[in-house]
């Protein structure tokens, strides 16, 4: 949206005060990134009731799932717009600046075929880029919407992606965030069969990309070819993003995850075999309906385990309009927020046990951004920008964007904190 306004005249200015119109692209995902949508949409409102901008226009996976319901929930908002009609926001805000009250709700069906994504105006660091290979979803997850907002799986084409990798990595970016609501679908809809590896091969090529960070894997269609693509590679990371929501066989099929939990024991088997240094990220829900003592204690010590470096929790949300809603034996709030604390407790000293056994290790560390004159905010191949820890990395003549390698010297809560290793910091990501 922002690349197709700034090719119709539009510019980006960097607070909302002052600006002729705000566009809030928002999320509508759970129950709390919906309020937190809201909560955004009635700050610029506000803003604009006092002057400070002409007009406030939402735009994605809210209005998507809402419709004309959100109109009519908040009717100051002067228009909105569904996850599809993006190409047509420079219309939109045309008319907006023209004063036109006119079709106020522009509402598009899912494409057949993958948008084109290489028309944009990155607000990401110059160094890294989110790359989406395809969109949509085709899995039935009983607790999930996203289905029914971004409507079925979409693979965009070899060629497309490959290109936009291109132009990103002109463009300055070396790090390449590789995201989709299912990554390891990725081809079975176009080509007939999966081809990730394929993909991630073409991507490999690319002149200037240094990092491929893959994110949001399901736990199928995960090929031997995929395993020793990512293993061989100088540039995929040994970072793997793998939601695995539960483990226990009853909550797998409630949640209609297609797997269970001896694949999945398999699967992760597998991917630490054959993957040096490989970190997994993963996510689990708590207190999803039906969920008892016993299932949640199986969870429980199949996290205390040990196998996770990074893990998020997250409380059932009780979503309207998705199949886990018509289950039985809701929890009470309470109960799922318990659980998902003490899951969190039993991660912990895992958490903290990963980031203890690289103190002393020279590791390579991207430069995000400054903290102050000697501290910038890092991270390395374990860390994925924004959800995971930080390196804070100390030294001298150091620039964002740099790749540099750098000397773990302590932990700090899940962070680490490192310093430059002089006079070998030459390597600029950022060049």
């Amino acid at each position: 949206m922002l690349g197709t306004l700034s090719e119709e005249g539009y510019s980006l200015v960097p607070n909302a005060e002052g600006a002729d119109f705000v566009v809030i692209n928002t999320c509508g995902f759970i129950d709390s990134a919906r309020e937190e949508s809201k909560s955004v949409i009635r700050e610029m409102l506000q803003l604009k009731s006092h002057g400070g901008t002409r007009g406030v226009i939402v735009a994605g996976c809210l209005p998507e799932r809402m419709g004309g319901a959100l109109l009519e929930e908040i009717p100051e908002i002067d228009h909105v717009m569904g996850v599809f009609s993006r190409e047509e926001i420079g219309k939109v805000a045309d008319r907006m600046i023209g004063g036109a009250r006119e079709q106020r709700e522009v509402f598009r069906p899912a494409p057949i075929r993958a948008m084109d994504d290489r028309l944009r105006l990155r607000v990401t660091p110059k160094h890294f880029a989110y790359l989406k290979i395809s969109e949509g979803c085709d899995r039935t997850c009983t607790f999930c919407a996203i289905p029914k907002m971004r409507g079925k799986h979409i693979t965009k084409p070899i060629e497309m992606v490959v290109q936009e990798a291109r132009e990103l990595a002109a463009d300055g970016v070396k790090e390449l965030i590789l995201v989709a609501q299912d990554t390891t679908y990725y081809g079975l809809d176009l080509y007939g069969r999966v081809r990730l590896a394929e993909l991630l091969r073409e991507v490999e090529k690319v002149e200037g990309i240094q990092w491929i960070r893959l994110m949001y894997l399901y736990p199928i269609h995960f090929t031997d070819e995929l395993i020793d693509t990512i293993a061989g590679s100088g540039k995929i990371l040994p970072y793997l993003d793998l939601p695995l929501q539960h483990i226990n066989d009853t909550m797998l099929r409630r949640m209609q995850r297609r797997t269970n939990r001896s694949a999945t024991v398999e699967l992760l088997d597998k991917l630490q075999d054959r993957i040096a240094n490989l970190t997994i990220r993963t996510t689990f829900i708590t207190g999803f309906p039906g969920e008892t003592d016993a299932q949640f204690e199986e969870l429980c010590q199949f996290v205390d385990e040990g196998r996770f470096a990074r893990l998020g929790a997250f409380t059932y949300s009780f979503e309207p309009g998705t199949p886990a809603v018509r289950l039985p034996d809701h929890l009470p709030e309470d109960v799922k927020a318990a659980r998902r604390d003490r899951l969190m407790e039993i991660q912990q000293p895992h958490a903290f046990a990963f980031a203890d056994q690289w103190i002393g290790y020279e590791l390579d560390a991207v430069l995000d951004r400054k903290i102050d004159d000697q501290t910038w905010l890092g991270r390395c191949f374990f860390d994925a920008p924004d959800i995971d820890a930080n390196v804070f990395v100390t030294g001298e003549n150091l620039r964002a964007g740099q790749m540099i390698p750098v000397e773990i010297m302590a932990r700090d809560g899940y962070d680490l904190r490192a310093v430059a290793i002089p006079n070998e910091a030459e390597s600029s990501i950022g060049e």
